[in-house]
């Protein structure tokens, strides 16, 4: 499969349907006291992300645009390379 190329706006998208599920799935934890220290270093690494309901949808979007930009920049460069 040599020369095989990425869809980079499928892989950004992916990337970021992953990662707000998994925001989301912190967030719940969080408040139920699962994972509690990692949702405490989310706070500390997202800029809005918090333990509210209103933190946790701006965690979410937050972390869908950076993996989205991160997926579709790495497809991008991996196709560049393919050539």
């Amino acid at each position: 499969m040599a020369g095989t190329k990425l869809n980079p706006l499928a892989l950004g998208y992916a990337a970021a349907i992953f990662s707000a599920a998994i925001m989301l799935l912190l967030g719940i934890g969080g408040n139920i006291g699962v994972y509690a220290g990692a949702a405490e270093q989310m706070e500390k690494w997202h800029m809005f992300f918090s333990l509210s309901i209103g933190g946790i949808i701006a965690g979410i979007v937050e972390a869908a645009i950076h993996s989205f930009v991160i997926g579709f920049v790495f497809g991008w460069l991996y196709n560049r390379f393919v050539k």
